[in-house]
């Protein structure tokens, strides 16, 4: 592990204009990623600035200019937020995804701005003896040749296959949730859709976010279609496990016809992936198990796969099918 300057922000302007002006800094918060990458080499910083003691701990409704809106500061501990009354009633899909995130232990630790901020678990990413264009720029990419279980299926290039693993940003993608952040420039605020990118020819850079630019709060609006919302993990074993793929739906029907759905897939892209033209396909239409499966065909289009991905369609296909239809089933009850 390399030797690093460590300074507590007293402030985040401060902790922002220490971050900025370096390129070798970082940000340290809950450390649940960052301390792991720092053992395996993965991570340089020259400096870390703690964030831990910023007040971005609170929970709070807020008025937004649609409506009610739920904002959460980017400190606040996930096992907190999951056990937050309001998220546990009217945004049930944040609390399951995070539940279904990591060990109680690391829920205690991480936050919600550092969720949305974890780099891949892509194994050769994480070995620094391999090449890794995500790590190193232009070193090649090792797992398009090598062990690709995990690999995306939508929106990779010839640069990056990596999948992004958090549970959290594909339940609040879904909600068409907004991240707050202070930079150099000031306040502003990121749509969920738009915090995350694809790799294209730049596979090292995860975010749109600049450099030194801190994540405040989450904000997500508390619409009536997020009380019927749920989060489906698909991973290798019962707990603390990447997800294979995943589902994050919420559902509005009139009878059983679809007056409004959400979908957001995790394990399949190299950001949470919203499904809008499976939205479409099933807006307005009955929900059946073909018609969300004709959906899901729809939205899969593009996806390319080999003989180590190809099992994400059926199972993406079977989970988004048996996600919809217990959200249904729940909505009836």
């Amino acid at each position: 592990m390399r030797a690093a300057e460590y300074v507590r922000a007293s402030s985040a302007e401060e902790a922002v204009g220490l971050v900025a002006g370096n390129p070798d800094a970082a940000f340290l918060g809950g450390g649940t990623n960052l301390v792991d990458h720092l053992k395996l080499g993965v991570a340089r910083p020259d400096l870390l600035v703690d964030v831990r003691r910023l007040p971005f701990g609170g929970v709070e409704q807020q008025d937004g200019p649609d409506g009610p809106v739920l904002r959460i500061g980017a400190g606040v501990p996930n096992s907190d937020l999951a056990a937050d009354p309001v998220v546990r009633g009217r945004l049930p899909v944040l609390a399951r995804a995070l539940l279904a995130g990591a060990s109680g232990q690391i829920r205690h630790q991480a936050t919600t701005g550092g969720n949305l901020l974890q780099r891949t678990r892509c194994v050769y990413f994480q070995d620094v003896t391999t090449p890794c264009n995500k790590r190193e720029p232009g070193s090649g990419c090792s797992a398009a040749g090598g062990y690709g279980r995990y690999n995306a299926i939508l929106g990779a290039s010839e640069t990056c296959v990596a999948t992004h693993p958090s549970d959290l940003a594909v339940a609040l993608a879904a909600l068409d949730a907004v991240v707050v952040t202070l930079g150099t420039d000031g306040e502003r605020r990121v749509p969920m859709a738009d915090l995350h990118r694809l790799p294209e020819d730049a596979p090292e850079r995860d975010t749109t976010l600049a450099h030194g630019e801190l994540v405040t709060a989450v904000e997500v609006p508390l619409t009536d279609v997020a009380r019927r919302s749920t989060y489906t993990k698909v991973r290798d074993r019962a707990s603390y496990a990447f997800a294979l793929v995943s589902v994050a739906a919420a559902l509005d029907l009139d009878g059983d016809t679809v007056r409004e759905v959400r979908l957001a897939w995790g394990g399949v892209a190299h950001k949470p992936w919203r499904a809008r033209r499976a939205e479409e396909a099933l807006t307005g239409a009955v929900l059946d198990e073909a018609g969300i499966e004709a959906a899901v065909a729809a939205e899969l289009s593009d996806a390319v796969t080999d003989d180590q991905t190809a099992y994400k369609v059926p199972m993406l296909t079977g989970a988004t099918v048996q996600t919809l239809l217990d959200l249904a089933a729940e909505e009836t009850a």
